[in-house]
Parts: C-alpha cells; sequence; structure tokens
C-alpha cells in the first residue's frame, strides 16, 4: 500500500466522538483547541438534521466546545446544497425541523404542499401520521423523495429513538419509492464539507464512532478514517465488516496529538 500524505485537514463526527449524551467525551475541548490553534481547516460533522449551525455552535460552547459556525457541516445543509445544485429555486414539502427548514430557505426553495418537486424528509421529535400521509401522496403524485440521512435509530437518555431512515423505509413501504439520502455514508456529504473548507480528500482525516455511516463514507470518499470506541462500535463488532478503518482508538483523547 502507498504511504498516505500527511493529514492537513479534519473532518469529525459530533455524537459519540465529541459529546456523548449532551456531555463532552475527555479530550474533545483539548482536540478542538489544538485544531483551532493549528489554523488547518476543519468540521464538526452530524447526520442530525434538526439543528442549525448556529444552534449547534451555542449547544456545543455551553458544553466547553467552541466550534465556529463554519466549521459545522449537517445533514441538512448537503441535502441543500444537493438540491440546490440539482435544481435551483425549487420547491419541497418538508417534514423536518429549523436546521432543515433553514437551510431550505437559505437556498432559495419555497415550501409548500402544493406540487413540490421533491418531499424532503429530515429528522423530528414530533413525526406525525398526517405529515406523513401527505408525504406517501406527494411521491405518488410525482414528488421526488429525499431523505437527510439513513440512520434508523437516534440517541436520547432514554433509549434508542426513531429516526431518519426508519421514517424513510415506511413511506417506502407505502410509495415503492426508495428516497436518495444525501447524508453519510453518502460520500456526497464529506465532499460537499470538503469543498466548503477547501480541502482535498487525499490530505483529509475522517473520525467517527460509527463504521457503517463514518468509516464507510470516509473510505468512500477517499479519506484516512479513524475510528473511537467510545460511541456505538465495539472493537467486537469491528469484525462483522468488510472494511476497516486506518486506524482505531480509544478515543478523541488519542489524537490530540496527531494534529
Amino acid at each position: 500500500m502507498s504511504e498516505r500524505k500527511p493529514i492537513e485537514s479534519w473532518l469529525t463526527d459530533m455524537d459519540g466522538v465529541l459529546i456523548h449524551e449532551g456531555v463532552p467525551i475527555p479530550g474533545a475541548d483539548a482536540f478542538v483547541k489544538r485544531l483551532r490553534e493549528s489554523g488547518k481547516p476543519f468540521l464538526v460533522l452530524t447526520n442530525n438534521s434538526i439543528y442549525t449551525a448556529r444552534d449547534l455552535h451555542a449547544r456545543l460552547r455551553r458544553m466547553g466546545l467552541d466550534v465556529p459556525v463554519e466549521n459545522i457541516w449537517t445533514s441538512a445543509l448537503a441535502t441543500a446544497k444537493f438540491l440546490d445544485a440539482q435544481r435551483p429555486g425549487g420547491t419541497a414539502y418538508v417534514i423536518g425541523e429549523a436546521g432543515l427548514t433553514t437551510a431550505l430557505h437559505d437556498i432559495g426553495y419555497v415550501l409548500t404542499d402544493h406540487e413540490p418537486d421533491y418531499v424532503v424528509l429530515g429528522e423530528t421529535r414530533t413525526y406525525s401520521f398526517e405529515a406523513m400521509t401527505k408525504a406517501v401522496r406527494l411521491i405518488e403524485g410525482g414528488a421526488r423523495f429525499i431523505a437527510t440521512n439513513p440512520d434508523e435509530t437516534g440517541p436520547s437518555t432514554e433509549g434508542p429513538l426513531p429516526a431518519t431512515g426508519a421514517v424513510a423505509a415506511l413511506i417506502t413501504k407505502a410509495t415503492g419509492k426508495q428516497p436518495y439520502f444525501a447524508g453519510k455514508p453518502n460520500p456526497l456529504m464529506m465532499r460537499t464539507g470538503l469543498n466548503a473548507i477547501g480541502a482535498h480528500s487525499e490530505t483529509s482525516a475522517m473520525i467517527g464512532d460509527r463504521m457503517d455511516t463514518d468509516v464507510l463514507a470516509g473510505l468512500e470518499a477517499g479519506m484516512e478514517t479513524y475510528l473511537v470506541l467510545t460511541g456505538l462500535t465495539t472493537r467486537e463488532e469491528i469484525e462483522k465488516y468488510p472494511f476497516r478503518p486506518s486506524r482505531i482508538v480509544d478515543s478523541i483523547a488519542d489524537l490530540v496529538d496527531r494534529i
């Protein structure tokens, strides 16, 4: 295997890498501080489309992690970037929260339930049967089906919650139409993120806690990949996958000195 070039840019997942259930993971503050001091381009990524980058900046800052707004990349922003490239100035019926609706408004999309170009499904804590029924009928009527991410469950203090991928499966079952997922593991999210910070995949690394999204997305985007064991994937589970991360570390604290 040829030697990779030195890492000049870092992308890292948020939940399970920097924070866990609203609490910073030990070493996360030192990692973010070292990144900012280094001047290297970096992004904090999340498949969660509920919050805007500004919301996440404020939430992380309250936890002691000072991540600038421009260094946060969400599946909602990746979805908006994709739609703006595909059909500028289009229309969409949206199931989601402010992170998604704001991203679409910012690219000039009109949100409507009257013959929209797209049905866009994102994360929300209040999925309604009425909204899902409307989505099914609009897709049957010709709207194209887009979803922010394929995650089937999301974390909470009480346990797992149904997430975008699970609701997308329900709509797919009712319509026979598969959505296009813009978020991880689609390398599109990684590449649009890299473009946003002027970075290149051959000199970039992706840090994540999930083999099926973070590591896979980084791998398919041509990046070096680091798996941390502070989130959903255990060391034993790694062997179940037909691909491997470039490196496995216990936590983000082990990567501070690599920057």
